[in-house]
């Protein structure tokens, strides 16, 4: 568990690490440089859950050996999936990661939603739903371990 109390915020209690894999973890179906190692590092903290619709029929092989659980989606209505994932785990206990139309659901409804831009880019409506925006994923889960960064961006 991960617990921040941000001034002007919330206080942040979370469990859980969900995210978007292509365009968030991957690029074309294959995984970003650092991914693994950062993934398994997190996962001392938070219970990882990776969500798709597997576009690229990849992610359970790019995913192996990194401590997550994979949910393929449907590929209709996945924003509706995706929120209904995170309504089952406790949304307030998430922080969701991803940068697609399909994210804005789980981003605007998480304890904490962090849009990254990278080579897909992202859409409006995700950066719009998200509580921060981060250049890349890396710099993403970096927050989760430098907490001061995410007291930094968010206090009043």
């Amino acid at each position: 568990m991960i617990d921040i109390s941000i001034p002007g915020f919330k206080n942040l209690q979370l469990e859980f690490l969900v995210l978007d894999f292509n365009g968030t973890l991957a690029c074309d179906g294959l995984l970003l440089p650092g991914i693994k190692e950062q993934l398994t590092l997190l996962s001392n903290n938070l219970i990882i859950h990776i969500l798709t619709a597997d576009t690229f029929g990849r992610a359970k092989e790019q995913l192996e050996g990194i401590p997550c659980q994979l949910a393929v989606l449907s590929k209709d209505h996945q924003e509706v999936g995706k929120l209904d994932h995170i309504n089952r785990l406790g949304a307030d206990r998430a922080v969701c990661i991803g940068n697609g139309r399909n994210d804005r659901l789980m981003l605007e409804k998480a304890g904490l939603g962090i849009a990254v831009i990278q080579e897909e880019g992202a859409a409006k409506e995700a950066i719009l739903a998200a509580d921060i925006i981060s250049p890349n994923i890396i710099s993403a889960l970096e927050l989760l371990k430098k907490h001061l960064r995410l007291t930094a961006t968010l206090r009043s």
